[in-house]
This record gives C-alpha cells, sequence and structure tokens, in this order.
C-alpha cells in the first residue's frame, strides 16, 4: 500500500505520468546526466552501500548497481517499485540489492548501515519543513559516520523560468500557481495538469541548506544540477550534437557552485557529510 500520509494528487499524478521515462527525452536527459556526473564525482568508490530513498523506478539505483555499488531503492509508490524490480531482472548481472515501499521519514533499516543516501526526489513532496527535517533527520541516522547526502530539491523559481520560457504565463490559472510558488514555496495545482506538475515545495537554496545543517549534516556544497541549459531554446540542438554535448556539459559543472546559478537551475542540489 502506499502512504496515506502523502498527498493523495501527488499518488495520482505518478499513477498519471510515466516517471520511468523522463530521464530518457528533452531536458530530462540533462538532468540525468548531470546528476550522475555530480553522483560520480563525491560518491565514495563501490561496493559502497547507497540507499536510494525515493528513487523511483530505479534510473539512478540502475546505473550506479552496473557500477559496483550496492544500491537499496525505496519509494512510496508501489508501480514505481515494481518497474524497478522489473528493470532490475533485466540486469541480472548488475541487480539492484532490494526495492521496497518505503517512506523517506522512515525507513526500516539500522542506524549506520549506509555510505551515501540519496534523496533526488522526497524533498519535493514533503510540503511541511518539519516533515522535511524528519526526512534529513533519517537519512542522517542511517548513514556512517562520514557518509554522504545528496538532497536535490525544486527551485522556487522554476515555474517562473518554465512559464515564461514556455509562455504558461498566457493561462491565468497558472499565473496563480507560479504567484503563490513565488510568495510561499507551496506549489499546488487545482487544475491536475500533469504539465503543472503536482503538490510540492519549491526551495530557495538558501532554505535548503538551513533545513541540511538543522538535520546535523555538514554541508559541503549546493549544486545546480542543470543551470541554465534547461530553459534554452536550442537545448535539442546542442544537446543532438556530441560536440556541443560535451561543451554544454563542461561549462555547467564549471558554474554548478555559483551561487548566482543556484536559483536558476531547475533542482539545486545540496551535498553534505555526516
Amino acid at each position: 500500500m502506499s502512504n496515506p500520509s502523502l498527498p493523495s494528487e501527488m499518488l495520482d499524478h505518478y499513477r498519471q505520468v510515466q516517471e520511468s521515462m523522463r530521464l530518457f527525452s528533452g531536458v530530462g536527459e540533462l538532468e540525468r546526466e548531470r546528476t550522475r556526473d555530480i553522483l560520480n564525482r563525491h560518491l565514495s568508490f563501490p561496493p559502497a552501500i547507497v540507499f536510494d530513498i525515493g528513487g523511483a523506478a530505479g534510473v539512478h539505483a540502475l546505473w550506479l548497481a552496473r557500477h559496483g555499488y550496492t544500491v537499496h531503492l525505496f519509494d512510496p509508490v508501489p508501480h514505481h517499485v515494481e518497474q524497478a524490480l522489473a528493470a532490475s531482472r533485466d540486469q541480472p548481472r548488475h541487480p539492484i540489492a532490494s526495492c521496497s515501499i518505503g517512506d523517506a521519514r522512515e525507513i526500516d533499516r539500522p542506524d549506520r548501515s549506509a555510505d551515501a543516501v540519496l534523496l533526488l526526489g522526497p524533498l519535493y513532496h514533503l510540503i511541511e519543513r518539519e516533515e522535511r527535517l524528519k526526512a534529513l533527520k533519517e537519512a542522517h541516522r542511517l548513514l556512517k559516520p562520514g557518509g554522504r547526502i545528496f538532497a536535490a530539491t525544486i527551485s522556487r523559481f522554476a515555474s517562473l523560468i518554465d512559464g515564461l520560457s514556455r509562455d504558461l504565463v498566457s493561462d491565468p490559472a497558472f499565473v496563480s500557481i507560479l504567484m503563490e510558488d513565488l510568495q510561499s514555496g507551496q506549489h499546488r495545482n487545482p487544475t491536475n495538469s500533469p504539465q503543472y506538475f503536482t503538490t510540492t515545495f519549491f526551495h530557495h537554496p538558501d532554505e535548503l541548506k538551513l533545513e541540511m545543517e538543522e538535520a546535523g549534516f555538514q554541508v559541503e556544497k549546493l549544486v545546480g544540477v542543470e543551470g541554465p541549459a534547461w530553459f534554452m531554446n536550442s537545448f535539442s540542438r546542442h544537446w543532438d550534437a556530441a560536440d556541443k554535448r560535451q561543451l554544454l556539459l563542461e561549462l555547467l559543472r564549471t558554474v554548478e557552485e555559483d551561487r548566482y546559478i543556484l536559483g536558476v537551475s531547475a533542482h539545486p542540489m545540496g551535498i553534505g557529510r555526516k
């Protein structure tokens, strides 16, 4: 069963969309490759134990398993867990170690049992600060001393940038959603249109740092996953040409820690150490 304490509209959203495919087209590919680049540079060496909490259909977990990591995936959406299990069976030489239904605020694993924890989704959908702190403190409990957390968020300014770049602001309903995002970070979508996403919290980068510190982490850095590339009109032309793609990735890595880049990135990520 899915967790009834999570927003029902969030669970409905993930029944409507194919999250397993999102990172394999358009700017989703940029998010996937930049996330992998960040993990590649900051994870300890395999066979380190990684808890992918909120790991959805296992896109990152499968990749890490292929690179020798011992990965345990947890997600509150049963369909996602079923997809991850099926995909794991399709790579029998490098399976995900386990796939379980789980809530980021309470993971049924012992203290100090992971070398790294990925929270690449849960902080979006825990819309109250106290609940996000529970998830962060749970990750802190699970980590071994010196272990790292990778905590991704959605930028406070994501709807503003997306709305302007795709002219969603022509819809008064979207403008109403956008104004609340900017004021409180509380993203609510009464239209239930999947293109306007679902109930979510949009972080200001400063909030992410404060929440991680309150949970007990030493914040090593904040990085912008996509930087300004996700709203480029010419993104597909750059991404589809190997030389331009490589240049794009190099430029994004160069500016990823610049505090002025964080807010324009769709997904600011915090990297912290226990």
